[in-house]
Formats: C-alpha cells, sequence, structure tokens
C-alpha cells in the first residue's frame, strides 16, 4: 500500500530509490531535494539530485560534493555515512511517496525520508555549481 510522507523542504538530503536507466531497477541512495510541489491536498511531488560516494575526488560539471574534511560541519548536518557528492545535472521529479522513498537508515528524523539537510554554508558551492551546469 502506498503512504504518503508529509511534506519535505528544499535543502532535505533524503532516502530516495533514485532511478537507474543502466539496472532498470531503483536504487536506494542519498538524493538532495532541490525543489517541492503540491499536487493536491498533503501531497507532493520533488525535484531531486542523484547522490554517490562513488568517485567523490573527481567532479564534473554539475557536480559538488559534501565531505567529511573538507566540510565537516555540512557533512555533519547531512548526516551522510561517506563522503557524497551530488549531481545537479542528473535530476528528476518524483512523487514523495513510498513508491521512491523510504525510512532513512537509522532514521535519524525518525520514521520518514529525511537523512538530513544541506547546510547553509553549502549553498553558495551548490549555486555556483548550477550556474556552471547550464
Amino acid at each position: 500500500m502506498r503512504h504518503w510522507w508529509p511534506e519535505p523542504a528544499a535543502g532535505d538530503i533524503v532516502w530516495c530509490h533514485f532511478p537507474d536507466q543502466i539496472a532498470n531497477k531503483p536504487k536506494a541512495r542519498p538524493s538532495l531535494l532541490l525543489s517541492v510541489h503540491e499536487i493536491d491536498d498533503g501531497h507532493y511531488t520533488v525535484d531531486l539530485a542523484y547522490g554517490t560516494s562513488q568517485k567523490v575526488e573527481r567532479l564534473y560539471a554539475g557536480e559538488f560534493s559534501i565531505t567529511q574534511a573538507k566540510h565537516p560541519i555540512a557533512f555533519s548536518s547531512s548526516n551522510l555515512s561517506y563522503d557524497t557528492k551530488f549531481n545537479l545535472r542528473q535530476v528528476v521529479n518524483l512523487p514523495f511517496n513510498s513508491d521512491w522513498f523510504s525510512v532513512a537508515p537509522q532514521a535519524p528524523h525518525g520514521q520518514n525520508p529525511k537523512l538530513g539537510l544541506l547546510h547553509a554554508s553549502m549553498v553558495p558551492k551548490v549555486q555556483a555549481t548550477f550556474k556552471r551546469s547550464l
């Protein structure tokens, strides 16, 4: 049975079953929520960016990273388990429900998909990354 999660906020880092075109099935991973759209009373869709802990040291256009060594405060507020990069060129819009999102590992914010949040210190980096990706 499908469950709709409560309204999230832009900047949340959530646990998403991100669509994977290569494997042709969703893959659980952290994702950065970029915007929220109400589709009807209490139901939302979200635009989110793909996150991965693979090849974090190598950033391409449209990518930024949150690392424990370079961004300790931001890393802490994200509740990420590993250094992670997010790809602003790989964004999808998904319904914010249990088909695509599940309770984050260790449930740091209770029984919902929120893992952590993007620290304010990262906003200029995200904005610059977005501008360079256009």
